[in-house]
């Protein structure tokens, strides 16, 4: 038989229960509480720092500022390359009820083309309702003025402007200056490589060629910024900090800006180019390349059939002749291997030799070397030699000399190595060597390969700048300077006030070299140009000043034996290229010319007259005719 349990036992048994359920629950209560307190300190105590940043990060923003972009003068104050506002209308999404509609409405008044419309409404979809998108880039006046007046019917519609590069000089210093474009990928990895990507973050574009690019850092200025506070959609509430940013230097060069446009006038016509340096410290007046292009049509996007056209074109606009074309010097370095052997000892002053129009390496049957007068000079010194441009003188000089003693001796003088131009967009060229050979070709290097070489042909090549400046290293008596365009850079905007002189580059200069051996290879061009048999006679004929020069005519193609040169039945890309290297006035250097014309014939019946007119015009103040055949 069951007994029945006493019902105050069985209350206090559940007293007891619950008293013992209740400690656990508080106990539960207090450690969870504690935990809670731990988690509370710890982030509100221990991790304030780092939340409160993350928290600062949602809600202060860091927006960079592009810097202005200083400015690029000529050596006169004339502007070269300034910071133009470029016009553009935007829309702000948010204020607009109906963008489809305000867009059909506003191609009633401005010409909208449908690409400008799909590229709106791709970057529509990427931006935020707030932020502005541009619907047309670059307006003209007109067009400002259609908007401005219709403004009040397009709520949410505006002009907005910003600056862009503009060179108001066009194509004729592209070679020179080059232009800025819109940053690519490769440059961001470059950026980023030298560690100034930072200095980008606002900036969409940089310096891609010739100056801009050369001096991009001292072009591109600081970027500032401005702290911003933004709600939870980004939104700017309020501006907290402003740091403006440091406009980048302006440039004064050494370039005339009335010389360069003279120079071009007097290249027209002509594929090649021009160089004109003072030997004072050898400053580029001008530099030509001739065809050019508009660098303005990459400032803002070249359309990819307008840079095929210039890619296709057979003319090579795009390739700066000055510093890339590569030619045989030809007889322009004649003077130099003068002042070369003269110092070996390999000729002397009163040395004479017979020319009776041909040479032949001694005790061999091979082909013999032709003059280019048929007949001969008779008997030449050193001096009528460099005056009529006697090339049996000299395949005699580099035989004796050899291909060693006379690429040591030319590479003094600055062939085959960079000139140290201020711009990235240069050739070293070629002076051989016989390590170069064998690397090159594979094969040693023969007696042969050296008589072309004493006349500047052969396996020499060289750039215009490499001519110009190895004939201010004659000019000065083998100090050696690098030519340069950059004279000065200036802070505050001013071209005539704190101009900061730039430094030029200067390089082991030619020594052991007596003064009497530089004179006679300047006499020698004294005479090219005002001797009785000077090969540039008639082109300074009644000059009022005394100048020198050497004239070359550099070969496409080579000759077979009695084979007769005839331009006339040539194709034009076959001919003889042109070439003149002068200074003047002879006791007192102010100006070097140096002219390279492609397919254009002789050196002294093309070449100089270019060179004589640059002399009348910067030594006479005298602008003569630019028409191309009265320069022949």
């Amino acid at each position: 038989m069951l007994r029945r349990r006493s019902p105050i036992r069985d209350y206090a048994a559940e007293a007891r229960l619950f008293r013992n359920r209740a400690i656990v629950s508080f106990l539960g209560i207090v450690v969870l509480v504690g935990v809670l307190i731990a988690n509370l300190y710890n982030l509100e105590v221990i991790q304030y720092q780092d939340y409160q940043t993350r928290s600062n990060d949602n809600r202060i923003k860091i927006v960079p500022i592009a810097p202005n972009r200083g400015l690029i003068y000529d050596r006169n104050g004339t502007l070269l390359a300034e910071n133009r506002p470029i016009f553009n209308l935007e829309i702000t999404p948010e204020q607009v009820k109906n963008i489809d509609s305000t867009i059909e409405r506003l191609k009633k008044i401005l010409v909208i083309p449908d690409e400008k419309i799909i590229q709106f409404k791709k970057e529509l979809k990427q931006s935020r309702r707030f932020n502005s998108v541009p619907l047309l880039t670059q307006l003209t006046h007109e067009q400002v003025a259609k908007f401005s007046v219709n403004q009040y019917k397009y709520p949410g519609v505006s002009i907005t402007a910003t600056l862009k590069r503009y060179y108001p000089f066009g194509n004729t210093l592209t070679h020179v200056i080059g232009y800025v474009s819109r940053i690519n990928d490769r440059d961001l990895k470059r950026l980023a490589r030298e560690g100034k990507e930072a200095n980008y973050k606002a900036t969409r574009d940089i310096g891609k060629l010739g100056i801009e690019r050369y001096y991009e850092d001292i072009l591109h200025g600081m970027p500032g910024y401005q702290e911003v506070e933004v709600n939870s959609r980004g939104r700017i509430i309020r501006t907290l900090k402003y740091v403006p940013p440091v406009p980048g230097k302006d440039l004064v060069l050494n370039i005339d800006i009335k010389l360069q446009n003279y120079v071009q006038k007097l290249l027209e016509g002509y594929r090649g180019s021009a160089i004109v340096l003072d030997p004072k410290d050898n400053g580029v007046l001008a530099m030509v390349s001739n065809p050019s292009y508009d660098p303005n049509a990459f400032v803002h996007g070249i359309s990819s059939k307008e840079y095929r056209s210039l890619l296709n074109d057979k003319d090579r606009p795009l390739v700066n002749r000055a510093t890339l074309g590569i030619y045989p010097p030809a007889s322009t370095v004649k003077p130099l291997i003068a002042v070369s052997a003269l110092t070996e000892g390999v000729i002397t002053p009163s040395t004479t030799r017979n020319d009776p129009g041909y040479w032949r390496i001694p005790n061999s049957k091979t082909k013999p070397f032709r003059d280019w007068l048929r007949w001969g000079h008779g008997r030449v010194n050193v001096t009528k030699a460099i005056e009529e441009s006697v090339d049996t003188f000299f395949y005699q000089v580099s035989y004796d000399m050899g291909i060693d003693r006379l690429s040591k001796w030319m590479k003094k003088f600055g062939y085959g190595k960079y000139t140290g131009i201020d711009i990235f967009e240069e050739s070293k060229a070629n002076m051989p060597s016989r390590e170069w050979k064998m690397a090159r070709h594979h094969t040693p290097w023969y007696q042969g390969d050296t008589i072309p070489v004493g006349i500047g042909q052969g396996y020499w090549t060289a750039t215009p700048m490499q001519i110009a400046k190895a004939t201010s290293v004659l000019v000065h008596h083998g100090k050696v300077l690098a030519p340069h365009f950059l004279r000065a850079t200036i802070n505050n905007g001013d071209p005539f006030s704190r101009q900061e002189l730039a430094k030029v580059e200067t390089f082991p200069p030619v020594k052991n070299v007596p003064e009497k051996y530089w004179d006679i290879a300047i006499h020698g061009m004294y005479l090219v140009n005002n001797g009785k048999r000077g090969t540039a006679r008639r082109a300074f004929r009644g000059a009022p000043y005394t100048s020198a020069g050497k004239s070359g005519t550099a070969q496409v193609f080579g000759l077979k034996e009695n084979e007769k040169y005839n331009a006339d039945e040539l194709a034009e890309h076959l001919r003889d290229h042109a070439l003149f290297t002068s200074f003047a006035p002879v006791d007192e250097p102010k100006v070097i010319v140096t002219v390279v014309l492609e397919n254009a014939g002789g050196g002294s019946s093309h070449g100089a007259p270019v060179a004589r007119k640059v002399f009348d015009y910067m030594l006479l103040k005298k602008e003569k005719s630019t028409n191309k055949k009265d320069s022949k």
